[in-house]
């Protein structure tokens, strides 16, 4: 009986495999005829397989996945993303200049600086000779009066705050004499400022559209290259036989900067460019190669979130800066053997006029990694109430890392002038040489006018409908996204602590190995590094039941959604 059914199984087997059709190989379609031509074969590209190569390949897919992203915050979220903890930042602060640091700031920021001091020659047109004059002897009482009561009249102990730790009288003294050099250079800054808006606004309309912000929020961030690789590295890198040829390569590094302006004044419109664009890749503008890591300028690293802030968050409609004040008295507490107070100043205006820029720039869509296709210029005034300095930065490229640092043919152009006086001394409550041509240099910046540019994208690596994450219709996604940007700029520390590994533990449990029964705790231990960990990787919001869709069923919405970019 068993044999039988084998048979018949077999039998219909093979009568199902008869009755399928065969095709010829020779069959051609009627409607398809065969040309005699031959065709160009077709291959692929050739890639390198080297290590370099495809970590260049990577680095430069995440590039343009950054540049793809469709909304200002989530760029920022993106660049975020590999660190959960942050980055291990290079942090420059706007009134901590190290000596001899000039080299390092340009070339940081790819800047090359004018050899002749002054401004530019596209300030001479802006007004004529005869209405500046009017315009300096219609201010210039007002300014006097100024200068009068915040030196003789304004009493300013009750602002004084009271030091929290004895120090020694001397330095105790500097210290109250500094701050109260800086209170009232900001005080005056503030009376100028409005008394020249006050005379000029009525004729020129872009002062009165301008927004002010006082004492703003201004970071920055970016990726700097050509650092050569510290001990540790390279012995990480002779370790590895994949990586033993890129021993002495240059490597990386995340720059943070945070400034303290005193105001700023943005528009909706850019100022106009000083230079084309083109003229900016004449290899005569030189810029100086920093060949040492920055730590030998006393500068420190930190591990934080990287943040682009220009004073304002995204979607302020006066995005464009015109102009913006700085204070300068941090320079008494500089030692006298340094002898580089032009140096320091010129040091604090490049990095402060790039950072501004570059954080405006990051809220039209670009960022560190893909370059502005638009020049961006801002006017800079430093000043410790009696002398004056005046900047006028464009940027042109925002790309200075890898190998950018050498191949990218764009500079950015800064010109400056020498510290002028306002004033000569105040004797008698009366101020003595008061100096107009700083008053006619600050007209002139205010005077200059943005434009719209009509013929240019602003924007054109944001989205066409959807440019900021307000803009956004689904609720959630977007109230998600604002929280999670905030929660991001804010670097406030996470809910759990930094993995860390102590002396006694590099001691007995590293070095020398003497406690092999201790019980594994720490994610080392398991050679985990947590400093890799993404920013996503962590429990999303656990969501009660009562506020679940489908609260009878436990195992379906517990957790909250996430959208990361």
């Amino acid at each position: 009986m068993l044999a039988h059914i084998r048979q018949r199984v077999l039998f219909n087997g093979i009568i199902k495999y008869g009755k399928q059709k065969r095709y010829s190989t020779t069959a051609v379609d009627k409607n398809k005829s065969i040309t005699k031509d031959l065709v160009e074969p077709r291959y692929p590209p050739i890639e390198d397989l080297s290590f370099k190569a495809k970590m260049k390949r990577k680095k430069e897919a995440w590039y343009d996945t950054i540049k793809n992203i469709g909304t200002v915050e989530e760029k920022q979220i993106k660049i975020n993303m590999p660190r959960y903890y942050g980055w291990n930042s290079l942090i420059i602060k706007e009134h901590v200049i190290p000596y001899n640091s000039l080299s390092h700031a340009q070339h940081c920021t790819r800047t090359h600086i004018v050899n002749e001091s002054g401004l530019p020659a596209y300030y001479n047109n802006i007004i004529s000779n005869e209405e500046l004059d009017s315009i300096v002897q219609a201010i210039k009482n007002d300014i006097e009066n100024s200068i009068i009561f915040e030196y003789c009249f304004r009493r300013r102990e009750c602002e004084m705050e009271p030091d929290e730790f004895p120090l020694e009288e001397n330095v105790k003294a500097l210290d109250n004499k500094v701050k109260m050099e800086e209170m009232i250079s900001k005080a005056l800054i503030h009376r100028i400022n409005r008394t020249i808006l006050v005379h000029l606004a009525r004729k020129n309309l872009h002062l009165l559209h301008a927004e002010v912000d006082f004492e703003p929020r201004l970071e920055a961030s970016w990726v700097m290259g050509g650092i050569p690789p510290p001990n540790k590295i390279r012995k990480f890198r002779e370790s590895l036989d994949f990586l033993k040829e890129t021993v002495d390569d240059p490597m990386n590094l995340n720059v943070q900067y945070i400034g303290q302006p005193v105001l700023h004044l943005r528009h909706k419109h850019p100022l106009r460019e000083i230079i084309p664009l083109s003229e900016c890749e004449n290899p005569a503008l030189d810029v100086p190669t920093f060949d040492f890591h920055p730590k030998v300028l006393a500068y420190f690293m930190e591990r934080r979130h990287l943040t682009n802030i220009p004073g304002f968050w995204p979607g302020d409609k006066n995005e464009f800066g015109l102009l913006s004040y700085h204070n300068c008295t941090h320079l008494q507490t500089r030692p006298e053997a340094f002898n580089d107070t032009s140096t320091a100043l010129t040091v604090q205006a490049i990095l402060a006029s790039y950072s501004w820029l570059l954080s405006q720039a990051c809220y039209q869509g670009f960022s560190t990694f893909n370059d502005i296709t638009y020049p961006l210029t801002t006017q800079t005034v430093i000043t410790n109430g009696q002398l004056w300095s005046f900047f006028v930065y464009q940027l042109n490229t925002t790309l200075t890392h890898s190998e950018h640092v050498d191949e990218n043919p764009k500079r950015n152009i800064c010109w400056i002038t020498e510290p002028m006086k306002l004033f000569d001394k105040i004797e008698d409550e009366k101020v003595h040489g008061l100096n107009e041509e700083v008053l006619k240099t600050l007209i002139k910046f205010y005077v200059n006018a943005p434009e719209e540019r009509i013929d240019v994208n602003l924007k054109p690596y944001l989205g066409q409908s959807v440019k900021l994450v307000a803009d956004i219709e689904h609720d959630e996604k977007r109230n998600w996204l604002e929280t999670r940007y905030k929660h991001i700029v804010s670097n406030r520390p996470k809910h759990r602590r930094i993995p860390e590994i102590y002396d006694w533990q590099r001691i007995y449990l590293l070095k020398h190995k003497t406690r092999p029964l201790d019980k594994k705790r720490e994610p080392w231990q398991f050679g985990i590094n947590m400093f890799k960990r993404t920013l996503d990787d962590h429990q999303p919001a656990y969501i009660p039941r009562c506020l679940r869709k489908n609260p009878k069923k436990r195992s379906i919405g517990r957790w909250a959604k996430t959208y990361y970019p």
